[in-house]
């Protein structure tokens, strides 16, 4: 399900995922059961199986960056990831 969200090119969502109010930025994984609500999703991101974020901010603060209108940024380095791009 995909509600009020923008996902550039080379997006692939798996199967059983909720994105809500996201911008997802291009070759990027959702991986399946990811649940994501006001988040922007960085380039490269590979998003693993059952990952959430914008449902615990307090959780999201530990982990990402949480802007003051509660917008998650998430990004390759902080989920340990290289980013690897193909030209």
């Amino acid at each position: 399900t995909v509600r009020g969200s923008l996902l550039f090119s080379n997006v692939r969502v798996h199967s059983f995922c909720t994105i809500e109010d996201a911008v997802i930025l291009p070759d990027v994984v959702v991986s399946r059961h990811v649940r994501l609500r006001r988040v922007v999703v960085d380039k490269g991101c590979v998003l693993p199986e059952g990952f959430q974020v914008g449902y615990n901010l307090d959780e999201d603060r530990r982990r990402f960056h949480v802007s003051d209108k509660n917008i998650t940024l998430v990004t390759p380095d902080m989920l340990g990831q290289k980013v690897h791009f193909h030209h």
